[in-house]
């Protein structure tokens, strides 16, 4: 009954939104024709997602959709098309729009990496000021392969890092915070599949594999209504769809791991695929070491690790009319450890992803994509000794269906409208213990099931030349045993043209989130389970409001923007002290729910033209969260409001990219955050239990998160130098990490100090342990 009552809502608040759009759709209107086609990248013929295309003497364009499709309705009449893409030339073309045709475009790679030659006043810098979606930051994988980065691995989700709003969880994590998130209330999609997990290596680097990466979207706020589920930012990735043209082979090789693409047509004009696989090789290394030492005195094994992955996609056209896509992943990351003593320990974890969408062109005015796919995170822990074995396990499991419509009936509307359906399987802990010889042995199961659904509809309407809108609504509904939940997501966002070069903008976003990441923060490795809205664990909800300027300058060639947002949050998650997070058969009772708010202001100064490129970024920006008594306990920090560990009040970011030379671009970036909000003791208590015992001190703890660590700061250095092979193309790419050799805290533990000669405890002393020094790296790249 309440699902039927939030459906009826639903379709009556979707109506008063969309009626006048629907009825100016409907006005009678001089003669437009449809201007439709793909864009593909002219080296391989795969498409380019993104891409734009515009109409500079109409103030008018469009961007690609993930397929490449753009639709244009044009008045009859002498038009000059500008279509842009990063990375790639920019084309113009002539057209005298007489009737609806079919235009496909093939833009060839630009030379220098990063500069495009545009035409004032359009491509890509000028599209991001005529849209009116803020908060949205988009990258490729040509841009994050120039950057240097950390043992030469290059990494989407760390160069993501360096845009204003996003905050890293620490040295070398991968983590995102997202004006004022969690790292849980982020939706990692890959190919419209859900990933759980985006890390490998304990957080160091992401499962996306910059080889079969096509693009990256980033939203931070203003979400448009087909995407849901989380309250922070949503991480949309797509992958390459392989050479249609002929069959190649790409890779690379550096200090820590390798890669292998292949790639190629499946049949002329018909399809292609993509085959791209990683894998590092800590572990061989460890082994040598190992065994060379395991007959010294005090032999203390190194423990095993290493990550591998998978990447595969295929296109097929089953006409001209419809197309097949189909996307897999698959990674696991390996721990073991293998003591002398007979305590063995081994620990696994990663993702599997699959996903099959069908895309079908009804008109060049209506698409629809159709995806099914499969998503699974799991982790394992096995540990020995001696007789006994101990194994611990947690996944989740999702199916879902989803379908998404486009339709353009004219140059001032673009609806959108669908539906999402999961299926959600959650392995909360999964235990079994016992000995060999059977004398003993437990286990236990810990499962839930969950049901998600949305159904979601937007309009894109451009009221005038000046004026642009898009809004829409989001029906969410969840299901759990006996329990459901379910709201209303409206979202709106605004762009005013002040002039041809200034834009006005402003959004809204509300959103639901109702599964939620319990990660035991005791634990040193990524133990995490995902637990579903159930009983008194409410969905998380947050509602987010951003306005800002944009700002074209010198003559089209820089992007300034300035965004001021503030964001609230309910239901926030917390676990009581002491929580028992793995095998409770009653995880509820150990959650405690608060409100947290965020606040801040990005500045963004960007350059996509020219040898030198890059961007510049600060944001000023402050985070807390409040959890009041509950359920018997004092709440968190005896409710009152402190900042969590991922609040940063300054944030700077520079990334410059130089073409020297046809062969050597050279780069470089620097970031500066403030320091990290922690909790240490402001005193010691001493105390003696007995006369004669010993003395014991033990720590006086003050609020939580009192103390900062010292700011963090580092530069990075890289330079790619293309080599001159006889088939194909190669590169050296050389990287200094931390070039200046910053000890950044990672944190911070207290030390005894004795008397020399007493030996009595007189103090104690604060030490700061940090990560990474300077870590120089080569990498070898090469494409045949």
């Amino acid at each position: 009954m309440r699902l039927l009552v939030l459906l009826t809502r639903f379709g009556l608040l979707l109506g008063l939104v969309l009626l006048p759009g629907l009825v100016a759709a409907q006005q009678p209107a001089a003669p437009r024709y449809t201007i439709s086609g793909r864009i593909r990248s002219g080296a391989d013929k795969s498409v380019l997602p993104g891409a734009s295309v515009a109409v500079p003497a109409l103030g008018t364009g469009v961007t690609a959709d993930s397929t490449g499709l753009y639709s244009l309705l044009l008045p009859a009449g002498r038009y000059q098309l500008v279509i842009s893409f990063i990375g790639y030339q920019t084309q113009t073309r002539d057209l005298n729009v007489t009737h609806s045709q079919r235009l496909s475009f093939s833009l060839p790679e630009s030379n220098n990496e990063l500069g495009e030659v545009t035409v004032v006043g359009s491509g890509t810098l000028a599209q991001k000021l005529q849209t009116p979606q803020m908060s949205v930051e988009r990258l490729t994988t040509r841009e994050a392969k120039l950057l240097p980065a950390l043992f030469g691995e290059v990494d989407l989700l760390k160069t993501l890092q360096l845009k204003p709003g996003v905050q890293n969880g620490g040295e070398g994590t991968s983590g995102l915070f997202v004006r004022g998130g969690s790292a849980d209330q982020n939706l990692f999609l890959l190919d419209e599949a859900v990933v759980y997990n985006p890390s490998h290596l304990f957080g160091l680097f992401s499962v996306f594999n910059p080889d079969a990466v096509q693009s990256v979207d980033l939203y931070k706020g203003g979400f448009p209504a087909q995407y849901g589920g989380r309250l922070s930012s949503v991480v949309d990735v797509k992958l390459r769809e392989g050479n249609a043209e002929k069959y190649a082979v790409s890779g690379g090789l550096g200090l820590i791991s390798s890669r292998l693409t292949v790639e190629g047509p499946i049949a002329k004009d018909k399809g292609s695929f993509i085959l791209s696989g990683r894998r590092t090789y800590f572990d061989v290394f460890t082994r040598q070491i190992n065994k060379l030492n395991e007959n010294t005195k005090d032999y203390n094994p190194i423990p095993d690790y290493y990550f591998y992955d998978f990447n595969a996609k295929a296109n097929y056209k089953l006409g001209e009319k419809d197309q097949l896509f189909l996307t897999g992943y698959y990674g696991r990351d390996i721990f073991g450890f293998n003591s002398t003593n007979g305590f063995n320990f081994d620990f696994g974890w990663g993702n599997t992803v699959g996903a099959l969408r069908w895309n079908h062109v009804f008109s060049p005015r209506l698409f629809v994509n159709t995806t099914v796919s499969a998503t699974r995170y799991q982790y394992s822990i096995g540990n020995k000794l001696d007789q006994f074995a101990f194994s611990l396990s947690s996944d989740i499991q999702d199916f879902a269906l989803r379908t998404d419509f486009e339709y353009t009936p004219n140059e001032k509307h673009t609806f959108k409208a669908g539906a999402t359906a999961t299926s959600h399987q959650f392995g909360v802990g999964r235990l079994q213990a016992g000995s060999q010889d059977g004398s003993l042995n437990i286990g236990s199961d810990v499962t839930y099931a969950g049901q998600e659904a949305a159904l979601y509809a937007s309009d894109n309407f451009r009221v005038t030349d000046k004026l642009q809108l898009e809004y829409g609504l989001r029906l969410t509904g969840f299901r759990s045993g006996s329990d459901v939940f379910g709201g209303l997501e409206p979202r709106a966002s605004a762009r005013y043209s002040l002039t041809p070069s200034t834009s006005l903008k402003a959004s809204y976003a509300q959103m639901y989130q109702y599964v939620h990441l319990v990660s035991n923060s005791g634990a040193s490795l990524p133990t995490d389970i995902w637990y579903p809205s159930r009983l008194n664990v409410k969905p998380q909800r947050s509602q987010q409001v951003a306005t800002g300027a944009s700002f074209l300058l010198f003559n089209g060639q820089f992007l300034l923007t300035d965004e001021v947002y503030y964001k609230w949050a309910r239901n926030q998650v917390d676990f009581r002290d002491g929580a028992q997070l793995f095998v409770n058969s009653d995880l509820d009772a150990e959650f405690l729910f608060g409100k947290g708010w965020a606040y801040g202001n990005e500045i963004y100064l960007e350059k996509k033209q020219g040898r030198t490129t890059g961007w510049i970024g600060y944001t000023l920006a402050w985070t807390q969260r409040s959890f009041q008594p509950q359920r018997g306990t004092t709440g968190i920090n005896n409710g009152k409001d402190f900042f969590p560990t991922y609040d940063r009040r300054h944030n700077l970011t520079v990334v410059v990219l130089h073409q020297l030379s046809e062969r050597i671009n050279l780069t470089g970036s620097f970031v500066y955050t403030s320091g990290a909000p922690t909790t240490l003791p402001s005193g010691r208590f001493v105390f003696q239990d007995i006369y004669g015992a010993d003395i014991e001190a033990a720590p006086i703890y003050p609020d939580r998160n009192t103390y900062r660590l010292a700011p963090y700061h580092r530069l990075d250095l890289g330079l790619v130098y293309k080599l001159k092979p006889r088939r194909g193309e190669s590169d050296l790419t050389f990287s200094i990490y931390n070039a200046y050799n910053r000890r950044n805290a990672y944190f911070v533990y207290f030390d005894q100090v004795e008397d020399e000669q007493t030996e009595d405890i007189t103090s104690f002393r604060a030490r700061q342990v940090s990560l990474f020094p300077v870590i120089p790296s080569v990498t070898y790249n090469f494409k045949f």
